[in-house]
């Protein structure tokens, strides 16, 4: 499992004293999918089990594909897990601020368990009945909102390799949507599809609406 070194990693130090607060149990929510051209984001909520935390949990972006792949099957067997997709509709409809804060609570809101706290990666909150601390790159500091920050990649990727199947050509089994020449080659060559985002500059462009 190759996991990028030189850093400090994210701990479980400020979930257990939330633990000794009494605010426990604690939930960790992150997002996969606000840049890319094309395709839904998705939001996790992570309610890790403090005796059963695998090891080498890490920011889903310092890890590689097997190792997220490996971690995403630990994590949904030992700990409480929420999803949330806000689609493409959705996105262009709201804005993408606006879906990813839509997802996140999506994903508060099917957890089994009512957290007592909810610690979200970035700088602002979804709306939610419980609790919410925005943490700016909590990804990286807070294991929590690492093992979400998994969860919501994993998940997204895999849906946009649902989706390469059903759109061949564009590539998004290898880019997933984001900008990359060879999905701007895709559109130019295949046009716009129903999955990408028609309020995000480049698409617009596509469709000769700038």
């Amino acid at each position: 499992m190759r996991i990028a070194d030189s850093r400090i990693r994210p701990t479980f130090e400020l979930e257990a004293a939330e633990h000794q607060l009494g605010s426990m149990p604690v939930a960790g929510v992150d997002e996969a999918g606000r840049g890319p051209w094309a395709g839904p984001v998705v939001a996790a909520a992570v309610i890790l089990n403090p005796e059963k935390i695998p090891a080498n949990i890490d920011d889903s972006k310092a890890l590689d594909e097997e190792s997220r792949a490996w971690l995403y099957r630990r994590i949904m067997k030992v700990a409480i897990v929420g999803v949330g997709i806000a689609d493409v509709d959705r996105i262009d409809r709201e804005n993408i601020l606006g879906a990813t804060l839509w997802a996140m609570a999506q994903a508060i809101e099917q957890l089994s368990e009512q957290p007592k706290l909810v610690l979200i990666d970035g700088d602002k909150t979804p709306r939610t009945t419980m609790p919410a601390r925005a943490i700016v790159k909590g990804d990286a500091k807070c294991l929590s909102i690492a093992a979400a920050s998994i969860i919501a990649k994993v998940t997204r990727d895999n849906l946009m390799r649902d989706h390469a199947r059903n759109y061949p050509g564009y590539g998004f089994e290898r880019h997933k949507g984001y900008g990359t020449p060879e999905h701007q080659a895709a559109i130019n060559k295949l046009g716009v599809t129903v999955l990408h985002r028609r309020s995000f500059k480049p698409v617009q462009l596509a469709l000769g609406l700038l």
